[in-house]
């Protein structure tokens, strides 16, 4: 037996392939009897060992190969790993009876050494579709924590030469080649470049013990099925560059479905944060993916050549190849780069003096004025815009440009300019060399950079400080570009998510142009910013936000240029940044915005409105501020209107955050304490879910009659009873057909009022009702509405009848300083002519209609769609692990809000479980949208979250 493996010496290396009978005898050898069944493996060969109550262990028969002390530093180094991190789950030997349940064996193929090793239940990650954030931060937390475990670890079986050391990748790849000549060629290519690029720090790396196989094949996921906590297969522990366990951690992440390259940022940081990168190991980092890509490649061309029969070698060959065409689809450079910016350590290249020539400053970026009321979907919006100017402008590199966006865009199309662009004006625009240089191939040289003029190249030749470059015509443009001469080629515009790579490799060249430097935002720093001043509970969606500064219709719009759609937001009911609201509120802050006991038109205006689309008796109104003070307000009008406290809730249910509002809130989403918390003037009545509540689909016929038998049952008569008249806070699940008019019966009877809460369903968001109360066929004493009613404005309304309103003036007189202003007045009637003027309740019908049929048909797809609630505008996709008991699948429904997200999709969950999708967008949503939306829902739930 040879005193260390050499791979290089080793020739093929098929793996053992010991029948299952000679195998079984084998693991009754070591006290571990059971049925086997194969796992699969590239050099060794592994067998599940089942018993009669389920697995008992991995038996690992080592290919002959390896010495037996290399084996025994395997065993020791899982020890290691266990006592520093005993939180971990790792494959160690089975004890039997005292001893390790290991030995060495003869067979066919020679002396094998045998071992039982712990059976780590939950599977791996090798399978399960895309990884989300979280789960990539584990896998690089997971191998930071291996490598600091085994930084100092000694053994005499760590000296040896294996293919997957990455100190000895060019040598594999120079060996084993590929059998396809352009992925050979390509195989080549990418390794000569990316050798070099580790060559020049190679000195300055690290060099320790480590695992060296820390991927989604060998972390085992744990107890809550999403976030990996077990290590298993430990045969390739020996030394290597110590950044080399987090290049092959990385590596893997990229054959996942949404696994480019930049989405293996958390996992650098987690590593980084627990065992710190050195800059010579950032540098290192991605072209060891790369290599490791390559390794990876022709090795398993090799293994599938020599072992036909290695139905896991052979599986794995297509997304070996997609890991490497994805590290290699990004220039090294440029991730790189954005590791750095990613762990704080951004490199920028200065702007050399000069000036090529002088212009104005204008404004292409989100927040620009120039792409108000949608001017920038406009086609050659940036040219008209810079022509409406009537001079020489220019927009600044690094900043996002609007007019580069898409709507309904999955994949992020490029937006971030990394030139800047120059437009002449009406007059020829001279361009002057702005240093001393030399132009090649039409780019000025000089100061270490070469100037780029895409749309104008000067011809080659010297040229001197002040000398013309070129002459843009009238109305011409150029984009200006500063490259460092070492750097590859830069697309004039890049994606959000690489612009931090892409950036350092050009200065800026705003100065040229007489611009001030761009100083780059730090969304990150905003956010901490926020979480420093607002109070902890004012929460946000998300826990790392994309910063929204733009709507427009169903769009929203990143302040690093994406475009989102907007499938959550009824606070928007007719679109984002309507231009007749924007108007109408502009013009009458222009005249007069005062207090609402002034006489003026607009709160006459709003009144009569709104009690006309109202049934009769209803037909007072009071104005506030929003839903939460509508529904305190209405409250206190049936305290009163009765002269008593007393209020009927019903479960699973949110009214607002006043003190009122908030007691009749009974939502454990919002409050884990909600139903033992409340006062005890407030009474709850179960949830009337036909879907997740005590009374399920046929049964839920029930709750009408024993919600009104416990209102009869009262000792004391009620004020009112309060209810959403379709269930919003569920998820958008009707109530049970007659519920309300059962219970309003009932309250009317001990002299109680019928409050219906429309703030998030009325105001035509259902398709066929304009009011969710008309879907019961009855009318409540009370309405309140809000939210919707201004189009983002703050402003909300109470309706009643004009016998309740005298008994609660017999209180005093109401005001709200602001309820009911000049300026909220006017926005929400000019909401209410737009939905009335656009048939905004038409078109939720049909839409919705539309969106709900192609959700039931992802629903005949997808099993974790339990179910589809609502109507019109107003839906919910409630999402459950398992139909038949409806265990709510709370942890999925997070991880798919957030991928759809970076598939450019806004959309949240609700319900006492966070479970079901809210799906409440503006009304003006085209088809075209809602069938986008679909689309990625179906994505997501296809290749996972």
């Amino acid at each position: 037996m040879p005193t260390a493996f050499d791979f290089f010496a080793a020739g093929e290396l098929p793996a053992p392939d010991l029948p299952l009978a000679e195998a079984a005898a084998i693991a009754d050898a070591l006290g571990v009897p059971g049925d086997l069944e194969s796992l699969g493996s590239q050099q060794d060969q592994n067998l599940l060992i089942r018993g009669a109550d389920g697995p008992l262990g991995v038996l690992k028969l080592a290919n002959a190969a390896f010495p037996e002390r290399e084996i025994a530093a395997q065993e020791v180094a899982a020890a290691a790993v266990q006592a520093a991190a005993p939180d971990l789950r790792i494959a160690t030997v089975l004890e039997v009876g005292g001893r390790p349940a290991s030995g060495r064996f003869p067979s066919a193929d020679g002396e094998l050494t045998a071992r039982v090793l712990r059976f780590l239940p939950g599977g791996t990650l090798v399978g399960r579709g895309h990884l989300g954030p979280d789960v990539v931060a584990r896998m690089g937390s997971i191998a930071g924590r291996v490598s600091a475990a085994l930084a100092d670890f000694e053994h005499p079986g760590l000296d040896r030469v294996l293919q997957w050391d990455l100190r000895e990748s060019r040598r594999v790849v120079d060996l084993l080649g590929h059998p396809d000549a352009d992925r050979h060629d390509a195989i080549r290519r990418a390794t000569d470049e990316a050798w070099g690029a580790v060559q020049r720090v190679a000195g300055d790396l690290p060099v320790q013990a480590g695992h060296w196989d820390l991927t989604d094949d060998n972390l085992v996921v744990g107890a809550d099925g999403r976030l990996p906590d077990g290590i298993i297969d430990f045969g390739d522990v020996a030394r290597g560059w110590r950044v080399g366990e987090l290049a092959v951690a990385l590596s893997c992440l990229l054959h996942h479905p949404g696994g480019d390259p930049w989405t293996a940022l958390p996992a650098v940081r987690a590593f980084d944060a627990v065992a710190p990168l050195s800059d010579a190991e950032i540098a290192a980092l991605w072209p060891l993916v790369q290599l490791r890509g390559a390794v990876l490649v022709v090795s398993g061309a090799q293994q599938v050549a020599l072992d036909a029969a290695n139905d896991y070698a052979a599986s794995a060959l297509d997304r070996e190849w997609r890991m490497f065409s994805g590290a290699v689809g990004v220039p090294a450079v440029v991730m790189t780069a954005l590791i750095r910016d990613a762990l704080g350590r951004p490199r920028r290249l200065p702007t050399p003096r000069g000036r090529l020539a002088t212009a104005a400053p204008i404004d292409l970026g989100v927040t620009s004025p120039l792409a108000d009321d949608g001017a920038w979907l406009e086609a050659r919006f940036e040219d008209l815009a810079a022509a409406s100017a009537h001079e020489p402008v220019a927009a600044p590199a690094g900043v996002a440009r609007i007019g580069s966006t898409r709507p309904l865009d999955a994949a992020g199309v490029p937006s971030v300019p990394t030139a800047a662009t120059l437009w002449a004006g009406p007059e020829p625009l001279v361009l002057a060399a702005p240093w001393t240089g030399a132009v090649r191939d039409g780019a000025l040289h000089g100061a270490g950079l070469r100037l780029l003029l895409a749309g104008a190249a000067p011809e080659d030749g010297p040229r001197q400080e002040g000398d013309e470059l070129v002459v843009l015509p009238p109305g011409g443009r150029v984009d200006v570009q500063l490259v460092a001469d070492d750097a590859p080629a830069v697309p004039l515009l890049v994606r959000r998510e690489l612009a931090p790579g892409w950036l350092a490799l050009v200065a800026d060249p705003g100065p040229l142009l007489g611009l001030p430097l761009t100083e780059p935002e730090d969304d990150a720093a905003l956010l901490r910013r926020r979480d420093a001043a607002l109070a902890d509970v004012q929460e946000h969606y998300w826990s790392a936000p994309p910063r929204i500064e733009r709507g427009w219709g169903v769009h929203l719009v990143e302040s690093r240029g994406r475009v989102l759609l907007d499938m959550v937001n009824n606070v928007t009911a007719i679109g984002h940044a309507h231009p007749a609201v924007t108007a109408a509120v502009a013009r009458q802050l222009g005249l007069l915005n005062t207090n609402s006991r002034f006489h003026y038109r607009a709160i006459t205006d709003l009144a009569t409105t709104l009690a006309g689309l109202l049934p009769d008796p209803l037909d007072r109104v009071l104005l506030v501020n929003s839903g939460s003070e509508a529904v305190d307000l209405a409250i206190r009008v049936a305290h009163a209107a009765t002269g008593r406290t007393g209020i009927v809730a019903v479960g699973e249910a949110y009214h607002g955050w006043t003190l009122a509002s908030d007691a009749v809130s009974t939502s454990i989403a919002d409050n884990p304490n909600a139903i033992g918390t409340r006062p005890d003037w407030v009474h709850v009545v179960d949830a009337p879910n036909a879907y997740r509540g005590r009374h399920r689909d046929a049964e839920a016929r029930r709750y009408g009659p024993e919600a009104a038998a416990a209102i009869r049952a009262l000792p004391s008569p009620p004020a009112a009873f309060l209810a959403e008249p379709f269930f919003g806070n569920a998820g958008g699940v009707p109530l049970p057909d007659g519920y309300l008019r059962e219970v309003y019966s009932a309250v009317r009877e001990r002299g109680g009022l019928a409050i219906a809460d429309e703030v998030q369903v009325g105001l035509g968001r259902l398709g066929r009702w304009f009011w969710g109360f008309e879907q019961q066929g009855v009318v409540p004493d009370v309405v309140t509405v809000a939210k919707s009613l201004g189009n983002g404005f703050p402003v909300g309304a109470v309706i009643t009848t004009a016998d309740v309103a005298r008994r609660f003036g017999s209180e005093g007189s109401f005001f709200s300083s602001t309820g009911g202003s000049p300026v909220s007045s006017v926005a929400a009637s000019t909401v209410l002519r737009v939905l009335r003027e656009e048939g905004l309740q038409e078109r939720a019908r049909v839409v919705g209609d539309r969106l709900r049929t192609a959700l039931e048909g992802l629903a005949a797809r997808h099993g974790i769609i339990g179910a589809v609630h609502g109507a019109g505008l107003y839906l919910g996709v409630e999402l459950v692990r398992d139909r038949a008991t409806r265990t709510p699948a709370t942890v999925e429904a997070a991880a798919i809000c957030d991928r759809l997200l970076t598939r450019g999709v806004v959309v949240q969950p609700t319900g006492d479980h966070k479970n079901v999708l809210k799906i409440k967008p503006p009304l003006v949503l085209p088809e075209d949208a809602a069938d986008f939306f679909v689309a990625q829902l179906d994505e997501v739930l296809a290749t996972g979250w």
